[in-house]
């Protein structure tokens, strides 16, 4: 049986990714779609709302069905602690994670 190099295997794969996330850095965002360029949090550090490319602030409810229905680019929807949470799509650029946005 063939050994793997498992090390090996994980260097390529974030190299890839690495790669892509340079691609990435210059997102278009879709048509029809918005954007989150803000986020405000509470006082314990938690996003609550966002604010879109378009000026529009969304509540953390409003904000998750909107991502839902696709209408938010660049962001993903997954089930955790038991409910639905909001995050940046993995990109490898923490600049544009949804925690490092400016506040407004």
């Amino acid at each position: 049986m063939e050994q793997k190099d498992f090390e090996k295997i994980y260097e390529q794969y974030k190299q890839q990714s690495e790669g892509q996330a340079l691609v990435d850095a210059d997102r278009q965002i879709p048509d029809g779609k918005e954007e989150f360029v803000a986020v405000k949090k509470n006082d314990d550090g938690d996003i609550i709302a966002f604010k879109t490319n378009t000026g529009r602030e969304l509540d953390y409810i409003t904000a998750l069905d909107e991502a839902k229905a696709g209408n938010i680019a660049n962001v993903d929807v997954f089930h955790k602690y038991g409910r639905d949470i909001i995050r940046s799509e993995p990109d490898g650029i923490k600049e544009n994670n949804l925690s490092e946005l400016p506040e407004f």
